[in-house]
């Protein structure tokens, strides 16, 4: 049975080394870190994972709050986490909420009872009780995607008011001044910051704001479908359409397509985020793209940085956002 000496020898590093890797893998180079995963996997060592966290005091697994594992988005998102986790030497548990303060709630409590190290939480909610901190003051946790207005945490989001605007320029450029918005959930930040967005390109081109143009949703496929069937039976049909991620867009494509409407002949459709499908739906949906893999990546990396305590004060990471434009919005019609 290959023992810690074995490995030590086949990667070229002390015992120490190779301890260290397993108890505390953030304080070892990467290119060593890899060295001794593979002598370890060489060699078919198996180490008493137990014994090292009751060493090290540390679990190196992260709580993911996720408020449903569904959504397209936050399943890139994810993705980049696992990248981000893996190179650090920790690995992800999955809390798929719904968004319950509750279920979040036990889940963070895995923190409390030494069964995780840290939380990754895609909800603008602290799950932790108020006197929960490290010894810098900060809680043991990421908020990215969906965040609070805080201090007690690092952030990763992004500027949802320019990105919205942006969008909305888009197709006042295009000649649109009727334009509709079919928002996400109601108490959800993005929510709010889109639709500022959305006010803000309108005043800016002098275009009254309507509110009978705003249509209530959830960012699902479903919400969209029927926001637009509401959309066909108002007086004066809008001639773009601006919904507030991408899913909400292409359910909304489908109703308007249903009702023999072209897109975007006589109606143009836009979304947000960016998700896969948004390139292969009929037509290409113009959308925001996010970095959805670089948001969990700079979560995951935040959150190392903040339970080794390199991290004193919370930074407020905003990423980068970028118009996509296709083919399902055009000109308005001149009707």
């Amino acid at each position: 049975m290959a023992t810690i000496r074995d490995v030590a020898e086949l990667a070229h590093v002390s015992v120490a080394t190779v301890s260290r890797t397993l108890q505390q893998p953030d304080r070892v180079s990467p290119k060593t870190r890899v060295r001794v995963l593979e002598a370890i996997d060489h060699t078919g060592y198996k180490p008493n994972l137990m014994a090292v966290k009751f060493r090290s005091g540390k679990t190196h697994s992260l709580v993911v709050l996720v408020p449903t594992v569904a959504n397209l988005f936050f399943a890139r998102v994810i993705s980049g986490m696992q990248v981000a986790a893996a190179q650090r030497g920790y690995t992800l548990l999955l809390g798929n909420t719904l968004g319950n303060p509750d279920i979040e709630a036990e889940y963070a409590k895995m923190v409390q009872t030494s069964q995780a190290d840290g939380v990754i939480q895609l909800r603008a909610h602290n799950p932790f009780p108020a006197d929960m901190r490290t010894t810098d003051g900060l809680l043991p946790m990421v908020n990215a995607c969906e965040v609070r207005a805080t201090t007690d945490c690092p952030t990763v989001t992004l500027d949802n008011r320019a990105a919205a605007a942006t969008m909305t320029r888009h197709l006042i450029a295009l000649g649109h001044r009727s334009i509709a918005l079919i928002k996400g959930p109601h108490a959800s930040p993005l929510t709010q910051d889109r639709l500022a967005g959305y006010q803000d390109a309108l005043r800016e081109a002098n275009i009254p704001f309507d509110e009978n143009l705003l249509f209530n949703g959830d960012f699902t496929l479903q919400a969209g479908y029927e926001a637009a069937q509401r959309i066909l039976t108002i007086g004066q049909r809008p001639t773009a359409l601006f919904c507030e991620n991408d899913e909400t867009a292409i359910g909304a494509v489908q109703a308007l397509k249903e009702a023999g409407l072209r897109i975007p002949e006589d109606i143009s459709v836009a979304g947000f985020d960016d998700i896969a499908f948004a390139g292969f739906c009929d037509p290409p949906l113009t959308t925001i793209a996010q970095p959805a893999e670089e948001f969990g990546q700079t979560a995951v990396n935040l959150l190392v940085d903040v339970l080794t305590g390199n991290i004193k004060k919370a930074p407020k990471v905003i990423m980068p956002f970028e118009l996509i434009v296709r083919k399902s919005t055009g000109p308005a019609p001149t009707y």
